[in-house]
């Protein structure tokens, strides 16, 4: 088995975050990323890059980070104890992007590489990663479009690997708090070595390039639909579910935050704006009853 190229894997995930990038400003039109490099105390640091009231992209982010250190916390020991006195690094791309437009869906991408070392033994490495879409209304050709792309990423590497990752995505990005998934998912993958470096880094690759491709048409097949306050206030609505996954469930805001990552670059995947309603539900018959009934079921969308 081939040792982790931890330079190779550095250089394709700043390569992946200017080219999102790219792709993401120009599908805006107005709106560009400010970029601000920062620095971990510990060790390491990145680029966070933010886009904010743009023509299309009321705030989006896209992360760059690498952090090391001599120690790994509690929180990440706690399972793994395997991993208990060594040194590690952490590097990846994670972004989030929140559309104005309440009829084109939040999308989420990440990818990540993770090793352990300690002199004398083997190192401990794995990949993790994947992308996930969030729609306040649904549109059966956005979801299987989405999907699709996604088994297309996949399929080259086992014909097991999109419908085991799929189901992981439905499991990882589900509120267990409200019995209800985040979204129409897509996939989710940890702890990925068992094909070997190469192998496995050419997967993760192959599903971050993926997510451009899958979300831009989106964006394009809906940007220019009108809506009005009710379908803007439901957005507001959905999207406080979206802070509620982050700041309870999600592994890397955890990780990040306990790690002594920087605070600002973990939380750009907050909306700039979110409601809480008590215990409101869509009236009956409704579009946004239909989001519940339909779109936040997981369910095999290349079979419709």
């Amino acid at each position: 088995m081939s040792a982790p190229n931890i330079d190779a894997v550095k250089e394709y995930l700043l390569g992946l975050q200017d080219a999102i990038c790219d792709a993401l400003e120009k599908a805006d039109g107005e709106g560009t990323f400010f970029q601000d490099e920062w620095k971990r105390e510990a060790g390491g640091g990145g680029r966070t890059r933010v886009l904010a009231d743009g023509g299309i992209i009321e705030k989006g982010g896209v992360n760059f980070s690498h952090v090391f250190g001599d120690k790994l916390p509690g929180s990440a020991t706690a399972h793994r104890p395997e991993l208990a006195g060594r040194s590690f690094q952490a590097m990846g791309v994670s972004l989030v992007i929140h559309p104005r437009n309440p009829y084109i869906p939040t999308s989420h991408a990440n990818v990540r590489f993770f090793i352990a070392e300690k002199e004398g033994e083997d190192p401990v490495w794995w990949f993790g990663g994947g992308f996930d879409l969030t729609p306040y209304y649904g549109n059966d050709e956005d979801c299987q479009f989405w999907h699709q792309t996604a088994k297309d990423a996949c399929d080259p590497f086992g014909a097991d690997i999109y419908p085991r990752f799929k189901e992981w995505c439905d499991e990882y990005f589900y509120l267990k708090h409200r019995d209800e998934p985040r979204g129409i998912g897509g996939l989710f993958f940890d702890d990925l070595n068992e094909l070997g470096f190469e192998k496995s880094f050419a997967l993760m690759q192959s599903i971050g390039n993926a997510y451009i491709q899958a979300y831009l048409p989106i964006i394009e097949r809906n940007k220019d639909r009108e809506y009005g306050e009710r379908q803007r206030d439901f957005q507001l609505h959905r999207r406080g579910r979206y802070v509620e996954f982050n700041l309870v469930f999600d592994r890397g805001t955890l990780f990040g935050l306990q790690s002594g990552g920087r605070t600002e670059s973990i939380l750009m995947s907050l909306p700039p704006e979110v409601r809480w309603g008590y215990d409101w539900k869509p009236e009956a018959g409704t579009e946004e009853a239909v989001l519940y009934e339909r779109y936040l079921k997981p369910r095999n969308w290349l079979a419709i």
